[in-house]
């Protein structure tokens, strides 16, 4: 579980249970500064659990979580994290605005929730990043799906985060969208931004990835190349042993598709 940086995400046998069910079982992860790490793993496996007890959507039943080297229960600079949570609709339903979404993930950055210049010139940068500058006005409601998760990641931008949790950004995006995403996220990285992330597959981010952490039931089976990278001109369906697992522990590709 090597990385490169000082930690800015670290879980140390983490465990976290759903309705009574075990759903990580110890789970240890280290993202460094400025890495890009993808969660892979079949439906099931404990992907979107594992970034959610991150952010404290989901309690932990043992083990322990620090941001930015601090405990989880003590951190109080979530201005510094930016969150994408799976798509549903940027505005769920609200009659609100393009501008008015993405303004309300900078309110964590303004004085008493006063917005100045520097927060509206954020706000427009936000939505240029993701090609959206010229619908500000419209309501989200009036949005593609490709387009309002191009609000959502412009919401999570607007306060300059530090550390980006995304979680499953190109799941039902059309190309053209997912070619946004994928050209915004490549400026966030390389503007020094920390990178988690869920990904049913890699696609256009992969040239991206740094480390590619794969989830079975609850654990990690592998952390290190993205699998297709680890193993050449490996298929979906064929086996790729985990380096540390020995033989008896493959991963199956398939279970990314």
């Amino acid at each position: 579980m090597e990385t490169h940086g000082e930690p800015v995400i670290s879980l140390r046998g983490v465990r976290a249970d759903l309705g009574g069910r075990p759903v990580l079982r110890g789970i240890d992860l280290a993202v460094g500064q400025g890495e890009v790490v993808a969660l892979l793993g079949a439906n099931g496996s404990g992907k979107s659990t594992a970034i959610r007890t991150v952010i404290g959507q989901v309690p932990v039943a043992d083990g322990g979580i620090e941001l930015f080297g601090t405990p989880r229960r003590a951190f109080r600079g979530w201005a510094r994290v930016g969150y994408v949570p799976q798509r549903t609709t940027a505005g769920g339903g609200v009659p609100a605005t393009v501008a008015e979404i993405v303004s309300s993930g900078r309110l964590a950055r303004t004085r008493f929730g006063l917005f100045r210049k520097d927060d509206r010139d954020a706000v427009r940068d936000a939505l240029e990043q993701v090609g959206m500058a010229d619908r500000a006005k419209d309501s989200v409601n009036a949005l593609s799906g490709g387009q309002h998760q191009r609000v959502l990641i412009a919401r999570a931008l607007v306060a300059r985060p530090e550390l980006l949790i995304m979680d499953e950004p190109m799941a039902g995006v059309d190309l053209v969208s997912q070619e946004i995403l994928a050209r915004t996220l490549r400026t966030q990285v390389e503007a020094g931004t920390t990178v988690l992330l869920v990904l049913h597959e890699l696609g256009p981010l992969e040239p991206l990835i740094d480390r590619a952490v794969v989830l079975r039931d609850g654990c990690v089976v592998h952390d290190g190349p993205p699998p297709r990278a680890a193993a050449g001109t490996l298929r979906p369906g064929h086996d790729h042993v985990h380096p540390h697992a020995g033989a008896t522990e493959p991963i199956r590709t398939g279970l990314l598709s």
